[in-house]
């Protein structure tokens, strides 16, 4: 079945903190291998690849030896300066594995809302497209405060895809998609395969906050969803607990939720 993701050709990939790590907040070595050695195999398909990884603070409060979630702007900040360094460290020696390049990229609002620094912004990522890099993006939490701060890492990937106007988004989340209730909750509820316009419905239906590594529930991915819709990018929320899954979009199986703005016919 063709979709508009086994016709993309540029993808920006947002994967979450509880997808990267345990509940100890300490890397989860064989799901990120696994998530380079499938983005790797992606990229090597033809396809333009960018990752938005979260992780940074549960990484860094985990190496300072923290035993709760940091809680100050300077426990977070500090915590995400040496989570930063451990992410992409390791991003590094795996991708190495394959032989491709990566660049670290970390932004706040200034990059998206000021039009200068967002003109460099696109200019640094069509560059490293060009020379075959994956760009490997984070909110800059180190210096990041409420007036610059974008917030969550489902809005950041949107922005991202808006910026390098991107064919698809994907979300990795730890629930395979919309469903129509809290399938926590219900387990018979059914799950919403394709949502063409996000109304008041989608809204309510649209759960609230996840685990407590992360920032992100299923209504930032909603909000995520408009900023793509707005941008002309289609997305699609699928389950990280089965990093197949992402073969399984581009090559046009049914799995997830595809978000695709529907087309106004007058």
């Amino acid at each position: 079945m063709n979709t508009v993701f086994t016709q993309a050709k540029r993808i920006v990939i947002k994967v979450g903190s509880s997808s990267l790590t345990y509940e100890s907040g300490n890397i989860n070595i064989r799901q990120i291998e696994k998530l380079c050695k499938i983005l790797a195999d992606i990229k090597n398909s033809g396809r333009e690849v960018v990752l938005v990884s979260s992780g940074a603070v549960a990484v860094g409060a985990s190496k300072m030896g923290l035993h709760h979630k940091p809680a100050t702007i300077p426990e977070k900040q500090a915590a995400a300066a040496v989570g930063q360094c451990e992410l992409m460290y390791i991003y590094d020696k795996q991708f190495l594995e394959y032989h491709h390049k990566v660049a670290q990229v970390l932004l706040t609002r200034d990059n998206i809302d000021h039009p200068e620094r967002r003109r460099n912004a696109v200019n640094t990522f069509e560059t490293l497209l060009q020379i075959g890099c994956i760009p490997i993006v984070n909110e800059n939490d180190t210096v990041a405060v409420d007036e610059i701060k974008i917030g969550d890492n489902d809005t950041l990937s949107a922005h991202v895809a808006s910026l390098i106007h991107a064919d698809g988004l994907i979300l990795l989340s730890d629930i395979d998609g919309l469903f129509e209730r809290n399938p926590h909750e219900d387990p018979k509820a059914p799950i919403i395969r394709h949502v063409g316009v996000i109304d008041e419905h989608i809204h309510q239906i649209a759960g609230g906050a996840g685990s407590n590594r992360g920032t992100g529930g299923m209504a930032t991915k909603i909000a995520a969803a408009e900023i793509c819709f707005e941008a002309g990018c289609a997305m699609a929320i699928i389950n990280s607990n089965r990093l197949e899954g992402l073969y399984d979009l581009l090559e046009g199986r049914e799995i997830g939720t595809i978000f695709e703005k529907k087309a106004i016919t007058l």
